[in-house]
């Protein structure tokens, strides 16, 4: 189903809460909104999410809450990719920690109870008709949403909007593996030190030197799902020197070792 006429089936779906699992789901990476909020995980694989300006990875294993109305594309070079994607009408909870919530884009690691809810919620794919127990479990599995986030991700990556960075940018995408002097990106830029580091500083919220090594976090995330190289392999792949290297760094940024990415 291409993505126009997946835009269009759940914007007709009149039920409060809708299933959608796909055992390769492909989209067309053009940006689109819903009316309904989503809750998608990702079983195998891994996702690009684009909301807002902002770029985001979704690896196996993990949930994003996007919230309705919100203008976004999703896209995946994965050669599998297993989602299964929840649908809820906009939540109305009393309390504003949970309203604050639901009302941003959410990342984060799914404890092995999310999982298996929602995995359960298979058997509700593409149904059309109301449901009640499907209607009373998905209420429940998504009252307890902000519970599960125990540890949200930091896997954004603010695009840009500054003309003047294009080419730091570009050479930072393209050469994530290689360790970049502040006298170079000047002359690529035709900027001064002060002038890149003010502007980058604006237009991402991180350092250049922090914007590198979440490309090499989110690369690594990719081979880490494939299954197909070691650890050692992956921290060389991505323009570590060391294992010990790698791993600190992608503890720094996920909250856990690569060794738990690789068991979990």
């Amino acid at each position: 189903m291409d993505q126009t006429n997946h835009t269009l089936t759940i914007e007709r779906i009149q039920k409060s809460t809708f299933v959608w699992f796909e055992e390769n789901w492909i989209h067309d990476n053009e940006l689109h909104s819903h009316r309904k909020g989503q809750l998608i995980y990702v079983e195998q694989g891994f996702q690009y999410l684009t909301v807002a300006g902002k770029m985001y990875l979704l690896p196996q294993n993990h949930v994003a809450w996007i919230p309705s109305g919100a203008v976004h594309k999703t896209n995946s070079h994965s050669e599998r990719i297993k989602l299964m994607v929840l649908f809820f009408d906009t939540p109305q909870f009393d309390g504003a920690q949970d309203q604050l919530f639901f009302s941003q884009v959410q990342l984060f690691s799914a404890p092995k109870v999310l999982r298996e809810m929602i995995l359960y919620c298979e058997k509700w794919s593409k149904l059309i008709e109301e449901d009640e127990h499907e209607k009373v479990f998905l209420g429940a599995l998504l009252h307890e949403l902000p519970y599960f986030a125990a540890q949200l991700l930091q896997l954004g990556i603010t695009l840009p909007q500054e003309n003047r960075l294009q080419a730091v940018l570009n050479h930072l995408h393209d050469h994530y593996t290689e360790a970049f002097t502040l006298d170079e990106i000047a002359m690529l830029s035709n900027l001064s030190l002060r002038t890149i580091e003010r502007l980058f500083k604006k237009e991402t919220g991180m350092t250049l030197a922090k914007y590198q090594q979440l490309l090499r976090i989110i690369k690594s995330l990719e081979l880490l799902s494939t299954k197909q190289f070691t650890i050692s392999q992956i921290a060389y792949k991505v323009g570590y020197k060391s294992v010990q290297a790698f791993t600190n760094s992608f503890y720094a940024v996920m909250k856990y070792r690569p060794s738990s990415f690789m068991m979990d």
